[in-house]
């Protein structure tokens, strides 16, 4: 999965908005998303606005914060964890996961796994199966690079309905 991976800006300080986190998309106003954010970076997304991080990796991830949900608690964001293991996301975790987006909906969610794979895969099913928007505007880009290497596993999961 290396070539999904993308190196951190050394360029100097991230783009607004990113919290320097490594795969970041703003993939609509309201939905940031990224790969894991580190302790700093999960301050300044609480400064940036946002309510709520739902993450998508699982508890023993290698890049992990075993204590992210008490983290966020602190800076006055909601923690929610869907663990979906990488080889196996299930249409139970895409039925909580859009659950969970709907109850949220109009907030401000930064959602995150360990380098925005899985999340682009969920997010591309939650906007075109529940918001309705187009293939097109539901791919991030780190979606497009991934689906030339996808393995069978994700290409069943990006066929899954509600």
């Amino acid at each position: 999965m290396s070539s999904v991976e993308s190196d951190r800006s050394t360029s100097g300080a991230p783009p607004p908005g990113t919290a320097g986190t490594i795969n970041f998309y703003q993939i609509t106003d309201q939905i940031g998303t990224s790969g894991q954010p580190d302790r700093n970076q999960l301050v300044a997304i609480a400064n940036e606005g946002y309510e709520t991080v739902i993450n998508l990796a699982v508890h023993d991830a290698p890049s992990a914060i075993p204590e992210e949900g008490s983290i966020c608690a602190s800076l006055g964001m909601n923690y929610i964890n869907i663990p979906v293991p990488f080889s196996a996301p299930t249409l139970n975790h895409l039925q909580q996961f859009c659950g969970i987006m709907q109850g949220l909906a109009g907030r401000r969610i930064w959602v995150h796994c360990e380098v925005n794979a899985r999340v682009s895969a969920f997010m591309y099913q939650y906007l075109t199966l529940v918001q309705g928007v187009s293939p097109d505007a539901a791919t991030t880009p780190l979606l497009t690079q991934w689906r030339h290497q996808m393995d069978p596993v994700w290409t069943a999961f990006l066929e899954l309905r509600l």
